[in-house]
């Protein structure tokens, strides 16, 4: 699995101008599912995600977790982050898993984080949707369950 984490001041999901999902502070999770990911692979970031001292603390420190400041996770599938686009212009997504696993592993993950303590919110598996965030700091990183 693979996760862009973004540290947000505040973010939304939009399907078809409906609002689906939203935070004020916290994290926008963009998660992505290949073929040979399981429930551990879902475990791992849904472990690593929330305690990630990615957030400032009272001398400017990133020093705190998400769980520690009480913050939200938006959480959006997104097959793209397994786009190759090494050959001619257009991505292929053969690497991106087939959407009855990636959604299996997608809502898995946000149950877990939700187990962690965590009020998730989320895009709609498998739509197109919009997505709006003020990104603080900016502050994004990778994660990939397979670099454990």
């Amino acid at each position: 699995m693979k996760a862009v984490v973004q540290r947000a001041v505040d973010a939304s999901v939009e399907v078809a101008g409906d609002t689906t999902g939203q935070i004020a502070h916290g994290l926008v999770v963009l998660l992505g599912v290949t073929h040979d990911d399981t429930e551990e692979d879902a475990r791992y970031l849904a472990k690593k995600i929330p305690y990630l001292r990615i957030f400032e603390d009272e001398e400017q420190k990133m020093n705190l977790s998400l769980l520690d400041i009480g913050g939200k996770l938006l959480s959006v599938s997104q097959f793209t982050l397994y786009g190759d686009t090494r050959k001619g212009r257009r991505p292929n997504f053969m690497g991106a898993a087939k959407p009855p696993q990636a959604e299996k592993l997608y809502e898995a993950f946000n149950d877990m984080v939700k187990n962690e303590g965590v009020q998730v919110e989320t895009g709609e598996f498998g739509a197109m949707m919009n997505v709006q965030l003020t990104n603080s700091g900016p502050v994004t990183l990778i994660l990939e369950s397979k670099d454990r």
